[in-house]
């Protein structure tokens, strides 16, 4: 107990519940998580919509834009990223790992983006589709296209289906 104020100095401690500056994160020059490294934002009028040049994501955003117009674009154009990487990785990896379904006439499993903020980057959603968490594109290329794999190891084959007169067959 702390004698001078007669109070436990755990009582005198500020907690802060305040949610962060969004300010301090989306700004011009500021940086976004990206396939493992970064991408610096540049807000400016000189395209019509966002490009990645290099390590640089130019917004089409005037320079008085506030924070939450800049993190609705960088994250509209992560998401967008996010679905064309991950698809492209999905269909290569379904290829790699699973030629006999491929051959068999299977489809690789389309992609349906997750926004959860808890779960796993990568979970089979139903036989042919795979739920990817957006932020999947923050990390490195191999961790995406081990996650991708692990979660294609996974799929279950193709079950029985049924012919025009309700006759069980095997799926080939």
């Amino acid at each position: 107990m702390n004698i001078a104020s007669g109070r436990s100095p755990q009582l005198t401690l500020k907690l802060d519940s305040s949610e962060p500056d969004p300010a301090s994160r989306w700004h011009d020059g500021a940086t976004l998580a990206f396939l493992g490294g970064s991408l610096r934002l540049v807000l400016g009028t000189r395209h019509k919509e966002a490009l990645r040049e290099g390590n640089t994501l130019d917004l089409p955003l005037p320079p008085q834009a506030t924070p939450r117009q800049i993190q609705d674009r960088a994250e509209a154009w992560l998401r967008e990223e996010a679905k064309r990487l991950l698809q492209q990785v999905i269909e290569q990896k379904f290829l790699e790992g699973r030629t006999a379904l491929a051959l068999a006439g299977r489809r690789a499993p389309r992609l349906a983006l997750s926004f959860a903020a808890r779960g796993h980057w990568v979970e089979v959603h139903n036989a042919d589709a795979l739920r990817c968490n957006w932020r999947l594109i923050e990390q490195p290329m191999p961790v995406i296209e081990q996650a991708i794999a692990r979660a294609i190891a996974t799929l279950p084959p193709e079950g029985e289906g049924f012919d025009l007169f309700g006759t069980p067959f095997a799926a080939n």
